[in-house]
């Protein structure tokens, strides 16, 4: 079977640790109530553990991400992990966004986890998918952006397999890989580092599976 998912010594060494699960017959629409309902208890776990947003940014799994950003040069004040910004969201808030049931379920996941999640659809990339170090030659269209950027050499991020970059750092994803209404296949990508160890990895891989197949209707592999 064909991996899905390569990552670099480079990115290795820093302290970068990835999975991805490839998913078929998604059917993506509106979240339905019970994981709203599961979002929104998360949510509330997060106001009751944190006290303040720097409590968030003091937790080991964000130290370790904001250590390997600093490792490539990138100021977490800045550029903060998005698992960041959805535990700050969901502790001002007592909630998450709603964007459509792949997406509140792997923002679930990463609530529960503090692993970062994101989905590219699979029918507008080419795998295997490789998180490596940016060479600074690379160009990147963020979601929503009608811009190329070009990328400073040394950060991190995932490039395809025709050397497409899509995602910049953990956060800034690609707009032509995003997920729309009609996607029925996509690549969801779990980082983490190497603090939370490769057990966790793999049983944050098998949440988001199951999760994802849940509330999607998806099959994955």
């Amino acid at each position: 079977m064909l991996t899905p998912l390569l990552v670099s010594q480079d990115c290795l060494g820093i302290g970068l640790r990835a999975g991805a699960i490839m998913l078929h017959e998604l059917q993506i629409g509106d979240a339905p109530p019970e994981l709203r309902s599961q979002i929104d208890q998360e949510a509330h776990k997060a106001r009751d553990q944190f006290t303040s947003a720097a409590d968030i940014r003091s937790i080991p799994e964000l130290v370790n991400h904001h250590k390997v950003l600093r490792k490539v040069g990138v100021k977490p004040r800045s550029h903060p992990p998005s698992t960041q910004k959805l535990l700050e969201y969901a502790w001002k808030r007592g909630t998450l966004p709603k964007v459509n049931n792949l997406v509140d379920a792997y923002n679930l996941v990463s609530l529960r986890t503090r692993c970062s999640l994101g989905a590219h659809d699979l029918d507008r990339i080419e795998v295997p998918v490789e998180l490596r170090l940016f060479q600074g030659c690379e160009n990147f269209r963020p979601l929503g952006g009608h811009i190329d950027q070009q990328i400073r050499q040394g950060e991190f991020g995932y490039v395809d397999a025709q050397q497409r970059v899509i995602c910049r750092l953990d956060s800034l994803q690609a707009d032509f890989s995003k997920v729309q209404t009609n996607t029925t296949r996509v690549l969801l990508i779990i980082e983490t580092t190497a603090g939370q160890g490769a057990e966790y990895l793999q049983s944050v891989v098998a949440e988001a599976a199951a999760t994802v197949e849940r509330f999607c209707r998806a099959s994955s592999e």
